[in-house]
């Protein structure tokens, strides 16, 4: 047997812990000294223990925790339970981590208030271009909710274009578009140079031309863009134009090497009231 001491260290919870289990029953010294009162274990109960932390871990109460005991689960049943816990675990610490990042966007737009010379903004009108795109639907145009619909569009995009045997003639674009209430349909799309065809395992369409186009390079990755979205509305607001939807992103140089070095083109259609 092992002294509580020695049965904490083994199983690598605090003494204090193994005393409250014991208080509400959920994990008894295998004997107590009767005129000691020292409380012994043993190897066997190792495997409890193990079972007691990793349900508690799983979020369950101590009550919840002696039923799930008593009940006497399979190596298997509790397997399955803690694979699903830390898959959820997993899950929303990629979404924390995600909500950190728009947080520090956020902050960064916010420290550059006024920062951006609008001067940057050139007018211009953007030709029609041909482009091979995909289409989802995002619940919001926020980057919470734009980022993951996007994100996974352009390599299966990029897959059924090579399996399609159609190259790729320019940058890739993204357009949006309206759809029921806060939510948005988008177009991951690439330049091509080829014909619709219903064989395409994607949509073939021309882009239409825009008159004029208020443009600006965005430098670093997308989760950094609100900064520079606002000094174009600051722009457009000044120059006493009207923006017309959604604007148009085209990667000029996105996804490869130094983030800071990407470089994205907003695209803007204006016209004058």
């Amino acid at each position: 047997m092992f002294t509580i001491g020695d049965f904490a260290r083994l199983g690598r919870v605090s003494v204090r812990m193994l005393r409250h289990y014991d208080v509400v029953g959920l994990l008894p010294p295998a004997h107590v000294d009767p005129s000691s009162g020292y409380r012994f274990y043993t190897a066997a109960q190792l495997q409890r223990l193990n079972r007691l932390v990793a349900l508690k871990d799983l979020g369950l109460t101590l009550d919840q925790v002696r039923i799930v005991l008593d009940d006497k689960l399979s190596v298997e049943q509790l397997h399955g339970m803690l694979s699903l816990r830390r898959a959820e675990l997993r899950q929303q610490i990629l979404a924390d981590e995600s909500r950190l990042r728009r947080v520090e966007a956020r902050l960064r737009a916010i420290e550059r208030e006024g920062a951006m010379p609008t001067d940057d903004v050139v007018v211009k009108p953007v030709p029609a271009t041909r482009v091979a795109r995909l289409t989802a639907t995002a619940a919001s145009y926020g980057p919470e909710d734009i980022g993951p619909v996007i994100q996974p569009l352009y390599p299966e995009l990029m897959a059924r274009l090579d399996r399609a045997g159609v190259p790729i003639t320019g940058y890739g674009i993204a357009t949006y578009e309206p759809a029921e209430g806060d939510a948005v349909v988008v177009h991951a799309g690439m330049t091509v140079s080829v014909e619709p065809a219903a064989a395409f395992e994607f949509e073939v369409v021309d882009l239409p031309a825009l008159a004029s186009a208020a443009t600006v390079v965005h430098r670093g990755p997308m989760d950094d863009v609100d900064a520079t979205y606002q000094a174009v509305a600051s722009w457009v607001e000044a120059n006493g134009y009207r923006q017309n939807g959604f604007a148009r992103e085209v990667y000029l140089n996105y996804g490869h090497g130094d983030p800071a070095e990407w470089t994205t083109e907003l695209q803007l259609e204006i016209t004058k009231p």
